[in-house]
């Protein structure tokens, strides 16, 4: 009989994305208005255009921050908290920094995709990540421990707290 502990199940982890995606908008948009309040109202031109270079790096240095001190302070997102699940590597231990900026990588890989943008129109460019980010969980649906290519580079996955 084996003594790992099961990996929590889909609807939570999947629960709690939908959270943690309503974390990243409002971190999104806090720093949207710093951003906006440092520039004078000036990040975007009169047609759209980022024209603070430091806005969008800024932005992905945020929100990754978030994550990563998230999984290396306490193994929980936001949004993992009220479904009582955490990142643990497969021993059950702490996300190390190494583990967290590696599963970081790999996870925020499907932004890339948002530079589509411009060779594409803006509606490939917002779908593109999502299908990424599909193909990242897809192996979750399969895999015995449930991990996403994110879980399985790093060697993490996660697990339901002990009650």
């Amino acid at each position: 009989m084996s003594t790992t502990p099961l990996p929590a199940p889909a609807w939570r982890r999947f629960a709690a994305i939908v959270y943690d995606v309503l974390a990243v908008v409002a971190i999104v948009m806090v720093v949207g208005l710093i951003a906006q309040m440092v520039t004078g109202g000036h990040i975007a031109d009169d047609k759209g255009h980022i024209v603070a270079w430091w806005y969008q790096p800024l932005q992905a240095i945020v929100v990754g921050a978030y994550f990563l001190l998230s999984w290396i302070r306490g193994g929980q997102t936001l949004g993992m908290r009220p479904w009582r699940i955490r990142v643990v590597t497969r021993e059950g231990n702490a996300v190390d920094i190494r583990r967290g900026l590696l599963r970081l990588i790999v996870a925020g890989l499907p932004v890339l995709l948002l530079m589509l943008y411009a060779v594409a129109s803006l509606q490939v460019a917002l779908w593109a990540p999502l299908a990424g980010w599909a193909v990242i969980l897809l192996p979750s649906l399969f895999d015995a421990r449930h991990r996403g290519l994110h879980d399985m580079a790093a060697g993490t996955e996660i697990r339901p707290l002990a009650i």
